[in-house]
């Protein structure tokens, strides 16, 4: 006979070694003794419920739906416990149930094998806050505004936050905290040798660190209420994540995640079925019907060749995904590239590049935070003044703000390009690198967006080939559901949502371009990803096209490197935006609103913007145009659209890349 102690070792061995798995294999599941249940009749059903068939109530996850736990069956286990589930879903109080899987959740941010300390002020070692050549997300405009997040609430979801530092406790919000680990109010982080649980509190201080209280630095929203979620530092499952995310949105504004699923360069994963409620849950609900805004982390695969596009929480329409760049404005080692990418703050980067400055755990300080983990908290922060210039904005506004104003000068990406609407995007960094000072300045004179409309277009009819060593590609005509209460004229989010079987899913090249000829990269190449589990209606998302007309010709092109046939099962191109017809607001395209940014000596222009010079030329060709009556512009959207061509054409023109007279051909 094996004492019980030593079997109970070489189980939890053998459930390692199970769970790592194989390069060519899918990772099993793991099930914990946890059932989120939907139960009829409330909370005190649901608590008789559990009671009647052995359960402990965990307490209420979401409106309706409760959290049960069996002691009797394992916390971990490769089986679900079948018996219990179906005794539980014949009762007829339960409308819904689901045993809940243990997920790999990974922190966004490396460990350094020395921690710095420093007992003194860190102000002058917070580069990306005042940095002497204008390579700075530009915040001391905002604050000599007057904005420093006041009356805004900010909750970090992570691994715990040191409620009690020192450079946080004035700015501490209980309510805006839980610890869903162990089931109580307190979000103090599991203390040990390590510190492994330090994130949290780090990502907390870059956004709330008390200013001038001579502690570490000083948070980007100094005078906003900060709240923490300790949710990481256990089994995560479907029901940690909604309760996390889902936790008082009538009082929390912003909520802050520099986590994901494994960066591995393998794994496809994101919200389960309460995650995805909670997110939608705060969008709808949230901040008193204006929608929770959720800044996630973009990821730190990029030395696997992963992409922030396999990362359902990046990849949401919900969530603003943050890149990182490093000091001199390059592409970090670890930077993920995707189309989901809305922007981009300051991180780490080279050895000898400058880190991120914050508060560390046991009342010290940190010079060293660092990947997409860092990135996140300071969007967050930024977000926080912007609210607070304009606490009427809805989650979408914020989002428009962040794509007019981001600053892709001095970032230095060879994929940068300028879409249909004047906006230079790229994969590594989105639009560019936040602009505290210039999203507050457009915040309060923004009109708030219509509500969003979705028009859903079927690409396909039936199964297609995707042949092998070879590329498959579809084109589908569209008028954005026009002359219908869907209709959709100006882009915001686009998704394409595809179901793919293949024998290597790494080998897998995705593209999406839109009728103006923006080429959005929804899946690069993946060379650990060897899964045949392929893509079941994974909605790949791209803002590439923010503010474009969708209306024309889209081609989806899938470029299969494998040497085995796939199959393209389903293509459903989902159109989200606005319509003409809802009344546009006078929003600027560009928060600057001067056409000269640099002068002489003499007061001489020898520096223009070029968005807003594409801007205004734009206005003239429309005028033109609506006077002229052209055939080919008969349309209101036609015009706008072809004097947006016609302004590219004129500044290509200026700059050497065009000819005039070709240009003239065009309106002539």
């Amino acid at each position: 006979m094996h004492p019980p102690s030593l079997l109970l070792l070489l189980a939890t061995v053998l459930v390692l070694l199970v769970s790592r798995g194989t390069s060519g294999e899918e990772k099993p599941k793991l099930y914990s003794n946890q059932w989120a249940v939907e139960v009829v009749g409330g909370e005190e059903e649901a608590k008789k419920l559990a009671q009647s068939h052995g359960f402990s109530y965990k307490g209420k996850i979401l409106s309706g739906i409760y959290l049960f736990e069996h002691r009797a069956v394992f916390k971990r286990s490769l089986r679900q416990n079948l018996q219990r589930h179906q005794r539980l879903r014949r009762e007829p109080t339960v409308r819904w149930l689901e045993q809940q899987e243990i997920k790999r959740r990974i922190k966004r941010d490396f460990r350094q094998k020395r921690t710095i300390e420093f007992s003194d002020p860190e102000w002058s070692a917070m580069w990306y806050l005042h940095n002497p050549n204008n390579l700075d997300m530009n915040v001391i405009p905002a604050w000599e505004k007057g904005y420093t997040g006041q009356g805004v609430v900010v909750t970090i979801l992570d691994d715990g936050i040191e409620r009690d530092h020192p450079d946080l406790e004035e700015n501490y919000d209980p309510d805006a905290s839980y610890d869903v680990n162990a089931d109580d109010p307190d979000p103090m982080p599991r203390y040990n040798p390590s510190n492994e649980n330090r994130h949290g509190t780090r990502c907390a201080g870059e956004v709330s660190s008390v200013a001038n209280n001579d502690v570490c630095g000083v948070g980007i929203a100094y005078h906003s209420r900060i709240g923490g979620v300790r949710m990481l530092d256990g089994d995560v499952t479907d029901a940690v994540e909604a309760k996390s995310i889902g936790l008082r949105p009538e009082h929390i504004d912003v909520y802050s995640a520099s986590w994901g699923p494994d960066d591995d360069g393998r794994t496809v994963d994101g919200p389960a079925s309460l995650a995805k409620a909670a997110f939608e849950t705060g969008i709808r609900e949230g901040r008193g019907g204006k929608g929770s805004i959720f800044v996630w982390a973009s990821g730190n695969g990029g030395r696997d060749e992963d992409s922030c596009n396999c990362d359902g929480y990046t990849n949401s329409i919900y969530t603003m995904s943050v890149s990182s760049a490093s000091e001199r404005g390059n592409i970090p080692w670890y930077l993920e590239k995707c189309s989901s990418t809305l922007a981009t703050t300051y991180s780490s980067g080279s050895g000898a590049e400058r880190q991120i400055v914050s508060t560390d755990l046991r009342h010290r300080c940190t010079e060293s935070h660092t990947g997409t983990s860092a990135s996140a908290p300071l969007a967050a922060a930024i977000v926080a003044l912007t609210l607070e210039a304009n606490p009427n904005l809805s989650w979408r506004d914020l989002q428009h703000i962040v794509v007019r104003t981001a600053r892709p000068d001095n970032l230095h990406a060879d994929d940068f390009t300028t879409n249909a609407a004047g906006y230079k995007v790229s994969h590594a960094f989105g639009f560019g690198l936040m602009d505290a000072g210039a999203m507050v300045n457009l915040a309060e004179r923004w009109q708030n967006v219509p509500p969003q409309r979705v028009c859903s277009v079927p690409g396909m009819n039936r199964p297609t080939s995707i042949p092998a060593s070879n590329r498959l590609v579809l084109h589908k005509t569209t008028d954005g559901c026009k002359d219908t209460n869907k209709e959709v004229t100006r882009l915001e989010h686009v998704q394409a949502r595809l179901t793919i079987t293949t024998m290597r899913r790494g080998e897998l090249q995705i593209y999406l371009i839109s009728p103006s000829g923006t080429r959005s990269t929804l899946l690069d190449h993946r060379s650990r990803d060897d899964s045949a589990s392929g893509f079941n209606g994974w909605e790949f998302m791209t803002t590439h096209t923010w503010d474009e007309n969708p209306e024309g010709t889209w081609t989806l092109e899938i470029n299969n490197m494998d040497r085995h046939a796939g199959m393209l099962k389903e293509w459903t191109l989902v159109l989200r935006g606005t319509s003409e017809s809802q009344g546009h607001p006078s929003n600027p395209h560009t928060p600057h609103p001067q056409l000269c940014t640099q002068t002489d000596s003499n007061g001489v222009c020898i520096g223009r913007n070029f968005t807003h010079t594409h801007t205004l030329y734009s206005y003239v060709y429309y005028v033109y145009l609506s006077k002229r009556k052209a055939v080919s512009c008969n349309t209101e959207s036609d015009r706008r659209s072809y004097a947006e061509h016609l302004s590219f054409l004129w500044l290509m023109t200026e700059k050497g890349q065009a000819s005039g007279p070709h240009m003239i051909e065009h309106i002539s």
